[in-house]
């Protein structure tokens, strides 16, 4: 006798959603507080390389911007983003977010108001599992110019097994070829950061705007399997990117053109993360380990709009 349990994704209902336009401002209070949430300053107060970030220096009259920040942008009033969506039954609790791409079109402002477009980027059967990309595309609204497009690949745990068809259900708008896969070499690393977080590293994060309980309530966390709150993963791939821009970039966060990160392991605050850099042309490629577990938490590349000179 055939199964009544109804399908948890219905693709054709989920394709041809339509997200509301949504907008919102920040201020350089907001890009400061996300410097010091991903590390900056937090080993040397009086970094040259970064003290840009927090501080006037020099008399700048404006602070610069970590290209990371703009992973933010998808995530301001996301509330109901996913919940929105027609034809998905899912369990949040089983949700996890697998890999951020991004691309960065100009330099950030250091306070401004920005417009989000939303779409579907792509919708894959995986059997056990559904994984679904949401595309983000941002705007400054008083000129329409574009300042970053975010691909979030969310994995919906419990959710897969939706096909109708053989091969498995995979719907995708953009080209194959934009995101690469990452290899990892297996020689000796061009270069190798270490970072300390500190154990209210993800209480300061979620000032940005991240406010999972998962990163702060140890009743929650005990709850998800971990022993406390973990860092957000986003934290870390701002860990790494800043550690890349330091090594290979002079500190200057401009020569960023895109960035990959495959989330692979959680992290807890107060561990050290030590990043391990490739330079293969223009690509950085890296992973960051946790020293203490000795476990690779994250992986992915960063593409540089030019070689600096030095290296």
């Amino acid at each position: 006798m055939a199964s009544s349990k109804p399908s948890p994704v219905d693709p054709e209902l989920v394709i041809s959603h339509k997200f509301p336009e949504t907008s919102f401002s920040y201020t350089e209070r907001d890009t400061a507080l996300y410097a010091l949430g991903i590390g900056a300053c937090a080993g040397d107060a009086m970094d040259e390389k970064e003290l840009k970030y927090v501080y006037h220096r020099d008399g700048q009259r404006f602070i610069q911007v970590l290209p990371t920040f703009g992973a933010l942008f998808p995530f301001q009033k996301k509330k109901g983003t996913l919940d929105d969506v027609p034809g998905m039954q899912f369990d949040q609790r089983l949700l996890l977010h697998g890999q951020q791409y991004m691309e960065i079109y100009r330099p950030f402002p250091s306070s401004g108001c920005i417009l989000n477009k939303v779409a579907i980027a792509g919708l894959h059967d995986k059997g056990k599992a559904t994984i679904i990309e949401i595309e983000t595309t941002s705007y400054i609204k008083e000129s329409g110019e574009a300042l970053c497009m975010n691909r979030s690949t969310i994995y919906l745990r419990g959710a897969g097994g939706f096909s109708k068809s053989s091969p498995p259900y995979s719907y995708t708008t953009y080209p194959a070829n934009q995101v690469s896969r990452v290899s990892v070499p297996k020689y000796k690393p061009s270069m190798v950061y270490e970072d300390c977080t500190h154990q209210s590293q993800a209480l300061l994060y979620r000032l940005s705007g991240d406010y999972n309980p998962l990163h702060s309530d140890p009743v929650i966390a005990q709850v998800a399997g971990f022993t406390r709150p973990i860092l957000h993963g986003l934290c870390t791939l701002g860990f790494a990117v800043r550690a890349i821009i330091k090594s290979f970039c002079n500190g200057e966060p401009t020569a960023v053109k895109s960035i990959f990160g495959r989330f692979l392991l959680h992290v807890y605050p107060g561990e050290t993360l030590v990043t391990e850099m490739w330079l293969e042309g223009p690509r950085v490629i890296y992973q960051t380990k946790v020293k203490e577990r000795n476990r690779v938490v994250l992986s992915g590349y960063v593409l540089l709009k030019h070689i600096p000179s030095s290296l």
